[in-house]
């Protein structure tokens, strides 16, 4: 109704609000990563609509390079715990593909590295502006493990190996389907976190993402 008060978009800017509050929790602890309730530490994690359930670990014994970096890392931050760490990735992974499939910039925003950012953004203006809306479903988190780590100076990396079951979708503004289908695929992604462990803001920021 004209001149009606918008409380549709006040409400989707609480959620928006208590979604960037939440992961902010989880990426602010000063080991990287917040531990969740109980519940998800036994695997079971809500991921949209879906429950999904991870093998959440530091994956295979870390050896040689990797090894010694993240001996450096906590050498450096003593609260770094590699488990931990990866419990935290695993909510920000979920967070952060909804936020670029919903075209949520703020959430975006307070997650990813400036770089890294623009280039989501640059894919979200995009689609807005072919009239396209993107649909993804992360249906299974089958595995969480670190894949390697660095430090350089006091700047840390940890790239993380994410296997999980997607449903993607491109939709045009007509509905038809541009690109993907309904069909559940197995996804492998290596995503890498960084963050300046002199720094006092305890955040782990998403620098770079690659698929295998």
């Amino acid at each position: 109704m004209q001149g009606s008060f918008p409380f549709d978009l006040i409400l989707f800017g609480m959620v928006a609000a208590f979604l960037v509050l939440r992961l902010r929790s989880v990426l602010g602890k000063r080991q990287g990563f917040e531990r969740p309730p109980a519940e998800a530490r036994a695997g079971s994690v809500p991921a949209g609509r879906e429950a999904s359930r991870a093998a959440v670990s530091a994956g295979p014994a870390l050896t040689g390079v990797t090894e010694q970096a993240v001996g450096r890392i906590r050498a450096v931050d003593p609260s770094f715990e590699p488990a931990g760490f990866l419990t935290g990735a695993q909510a920000a992974f979920q967070m952060i593909v909804q936020a670029f499939a919903a075209g949520d910039r703020q959430t975006l925003r307070g997650l990813l590295s400036d770089e890294t950012y623009a280039g989501f953004e640059q894919a979200v203006a995009a689609r807005e502006n072919a009239g396209e809306t993107q649909r993804t479903e992360v249906r299974a988190v089958n595995g969480v493990a670190i894949e390697s780590a660095d430090l350089r100076a006091s700047i840390a990396d940890v790239t993380v190996r994410f296997v999980t079951d997607q449903v993607n979708l491109t939709l045009a503004r007509n509905g038809e389907v541009v690109t993907g289908s309904d069909a559940i695929t197995e996804l492998t992604d290596l995503w890498t976190f960084q963050r300046d462990l002199a720094d006092k803001d305890p955040t782990w920021r998403l620098v770079a993402t690659r698929s295998l």
